[in-house]
């Protein structure tokens, strides 16, 4: 009774779109059903769909990642590009909240792992002002109490914008532009580590930063994102 004059004065707005969504959730009832919540099981290698169970899609037969699985919680669909663009270029930090509450399932499989987040060149950090892999990664952990390492990998190279770029363009654009911060490797070693990201495309960067941290001793390296692309040939 006492938030209701609040509630009226500042209704909660959907995620989506922006309209008042009621109460309870973060999306109007049209912007939910058209999300693709993602199952937590599938190929053995990248998490994506595969019609066998247990099975590895071909792209993983055909170039292994470095990591050891994607744990994406929605499919790349309009209302899931249209948050990932308002938390980085809208300045809407609270999306960051709105993400972390459908990816903290795939966060509590591994109640162990610290979050690291995929860095920013220093440039783009002082161009957009924020890294917003690392307020997710910060999100999820206020719900599972997770450790986060804001800055293990360092981005040594300034990379141009990866969309539109093939697969193979891709990786070759990330290649050395990463390396470890050697002050963290005593925090990565040993360890089970889910490396942040917003989207999952191609998996250029993520590969690039999974193998730096492999190299440094983790033990295993999960890609936790927001969405990924299903439909883009990989």
């Amino acid at each position: 009774m006492l938030m209701a004059p609040v509630n009226f004065a500042l209704p909660k707005r959907c995620a989506g779109c922006g309209h008042i969504s009621g109460p309870e959730g973060n999306f109007c009832t049209d912007c939910w059903s058209k999300l693709d919540i993602l199952p937590e099981v599938g190929c053995l290698l990248c998490n994506q769909p595969v019609s066998i169970t247990g099975s590895i899609c071909g792209p993983c037969l055909d170039a292994p990642p470095k990591h050891d699985g994607v744990l994406a919680a929605v499919d790349y669909c309009d209302t899931a590009r249209d948050l990932a663009l308002k938390l980085k270029y809208g300045r809407k930090p609270g999306v960051a909240d709105v993400m972390a509450a459908l990816m903290v399932r795939h966060a509590r499989r591994y109640p162990d792992a610290i979050l690291v987040p995929i860095p920013l060149h220093r440039w783009r950090i002082w161009q957009r002002g924020f890294n917003q892999s690392l307020l997710i990664a910060r999100s999820v952990t206020r719900l599972t109490g997770q450790q986060v390492l804001p800055s293990p990998i360092l981005r040594t190279k300034r990379t141009s914008p990866l969309g539109g770029l093939s697969r193979t363009a891709r990786s070759r654009e990330v290649r050395g532009a990463f390396k470890m911060d050697l002050a963290h490797i005593g925090s990565i070693k040993g360890r089970q580590v889910l490396l942040v990201d917003d989207v999952y495309t191609t998996g250029a960067t993520t590969n690039a930063c999974a193998d730096v941290l492999k190299r440094a001793g983790a033990e295993t390296v999960h890609i936790l994102c927001w969405a990924r692309v299903l439909k883009e040939d990989r």
